[in-house]
């Protein structure tokens, strides 16, 4: 542990751009380094105002869907249709 804290000062002292080939990209796989893998769907708590929760739930009932599956694609749509790419 000390070692890798020793290391880190090292970095943080020495001047390292010699070191970077602008040349030859990097992934984090080349340098051993992966990221936590992410779940397919997180889990998030909002509050919303009771009537427009109320008004939701009624429109989902209305399509016979669950109102967190109308939640999701009205939020899809709105992103798609504001989104500018």
């Amino acid at each position: 542990m000390k070692k890798k804290l020793r290391e880190i000062t090292d970095y943080d002292s020495t001047d390292t751009t010699a070191m970077i080939d602008r040349k030859k990209k990097l992934s984090l796989k080349d340098l051993g380094v992966a990221l936590p893998r992410q779940p397919p769907t997180q889990v998030v708590s909002i509050r919303l105002p009771t009537p427009l929760l109320n008004q939701i739930r009624a429109e989902a009932s209305a399509k016979d869907i669950p109102y967190q599956a109308l939640i999701k694609v009205m939020l899809s749509d709105s992103l798609r249709k504001s989104s500018r790419f």
